[in-house]
């Protein structure tokens, strides 16, 4: 356990006292003094692990099942004896351009906080010092973590977003390249690359409204009264970063749109190069195959002048051609 544990303390009046070393004992005396709540943070702990916890803390045991397996969607769920709200933080690396999404676990019960982190992106460790930094948010118990951490992860959206947002416009920038550029063969697989992406970054934050958006009313078990302005705050913020998703969405359609065009444009251009060509190559393929009859009556054979005139004729006829191509932008 001491592996998985990574923090644990008791929170009395808005400040960090010192406690048992033994969590079970330190929730016995939280729940002894009645104005303190301990807050236990977990990083992906075994089921066999985080049994005693489940024990100590009566924790529900379908809220465990989906604690261990890390693979939900963002919710909101109320049991007998405790809330349990699944939050889906993301990192963006910039060396790839990639979005990854973790998974971010909060139980909040009587005197008590339970968070269980899975991946390696959001450490809480900040949002904990932030939090034991502002007393008078702190003081309003468990729901102050459950807003502290809602409001990291939502305004970490936001930045996400921001990322994302450059990197399109440097998308758009080589889509959009009169030459070179934006004529690589990559192009349509970067596109959809980086929808994928945004994708994956949507099913973090799309979700994730409902539950916001419960928090922010009333009547809400486990859950301050006072708290809903907070978590109104929090709503307005990941209503914020879900517009900008949608938007790097729909502007991802709109280019994949246009360099199909694009990409459609440029093989009708070089169709029409072609047939120009061809046409002007088949004029005098055809005079030449007529000469090149083997035939003893035929016109214009002994001529002195037939074969510059028929050299002329061939040239007149490519010449003529080429013009009218090239008036009509076919070349």
């Amino acid at each position: 356990m001491p592996a998985v544990i990574v923090d644990c303390a008791i929170y009395r009046d808005g400040r960090r006292t010192d406690g048992p070393a033994d969590f079970s004992d330190a929730l016995d005396e939280a729940r002894a003094t009645g104005d303190a709540f301990l807050w236990i943070g977990l990083h992906e702990p075994t089921e066999k692990e985080f049994d005693l916890v489940r024990d100590e803390f009566g924790l529900h045991p379908l809220a465990v099942e989906d604690a261990l397996s890390a693979h939900q969607r963002p919710k909101l769920e109320v049991y007998d004896d405790s809330l349990f709200a699944v939050i889906k933080p993301v990192v963006y690396e910039p060396e790839g351009d990639t979005v990854t999404a973790d998974e971010l676990m909060v139980f909040i019960g009587d005197s008590f906080v339970v968070t269980v982190r899975h991946g390696e992106g959001a450490p809480l460790a900040a949002v904990r010092r932030r939090l034991e930094a502002d007393r008078e948010v702190l003081k309003h118990g468990p729901t102050a973590v459950l807003y502290a951490v809602s409001d990291a992860v939502v305004d970490h959206y936001i930045d996400v977003a921001a990322e994302l947002q450059v990197d399109l416009e440097e998308l758009e920038t080589q889509v959009f390249a009169p030459t070179g550029v934006g004529n690589s063969k990559n192009t349509a697989a970067q596109i959809y690359t980086f929808k994928r992406q945004v994708l994956e970054f949507r099913r973090a934050t799309g979700p994730l409204a409902a539950p916001m958006s419960r928090l922010a009313g009333a009547g809400v078990p486990f859950v301050h009264e006072h708290s809903q302005p907070f978590f109104r705050d929090v709503a307005d913020h990941l209503t914020r970063a879900n517009e900008q998703v949608e938007g790097l969405d729909r502007l991802l359609s709109d280019i994949l749109s246009a360099h199909l065009a694009q990409t459609g444009v440029r093989q009708n251009d070089d169709m029409r190069k072609i047939s120009a060509w061809a046409a002007m190559a088949a004029v005098p393929t055809m005079v030449a195959g007529i000469y090149g009859m083997n035939f003893d009556h035929m016109p214009e054979l002994h001529w002195v002048w037939t074969y510059p005139a028929v050299i002329a004729l061939m040239g007149c006829a490519v010449f003529g051609l080429y013009r009218q191509f090239k008036r009509r932008g076919w070349l």
